[in-house]
């Protein structure tokens, strides 16, 4: 596995990836309204950014942003086979928010493990 990307919460995903284009020479890749949030990925070489605002009140993001502020949420892993990688983590006790992968941004599987058991940080599977 490797890092895939970071996803930020904020409140404008189009000014900060303006701010990221001229700061870190990143290309703007996708963009989709997903879930509740509008999401915008960078390209910076290496791994995206993927830029998350809320679009709904209720949504995840929303509540997040309203809970922290602005910030990383999550960090996501590469993974062949994002199944495969919830029953490792389901083997070391690690709670999966995720039963199962399911649909996520830019139609790729994903899943989600709590971060409760990963250090204070929310892991998310990545499967292209």
């Amino acid at each position: 596995m490797h890092i895939d990307h970071a996803g930020i919460a904020t409140n404008d995903a189009v000014g900060l990836a303006d701010l990221y284009v001229a700061l870190l020479g990143c290309e703007p890749v996708h963009s989709e309204t997903f879930d509740g949030m509008d999401v915008h990925f960078l390209d910076c070489g290496n791994g995206y950014l993927e830029l998350l605002e809320p679009v709904e009140e209720e949504g995840a993001i929303a509540r997040y942003l309203e809970n922290n502020g602005p910030g990383i949420q999550h960090l996501a892993f590469a993974t062949d086979d994002a199944a495969a990688a919830l029953d490792r983590a389901r083997g070391l006790d690690i709670e999966c928010i995720d039963e199962e992968p399911r649909e996520g941004a830019w139609g790729h599987e994903v899943a989600f493990l709590h971060p409760r058991d990963t250090g204070g940080v929310l892991v998310e599977f990545v499967e292209h």
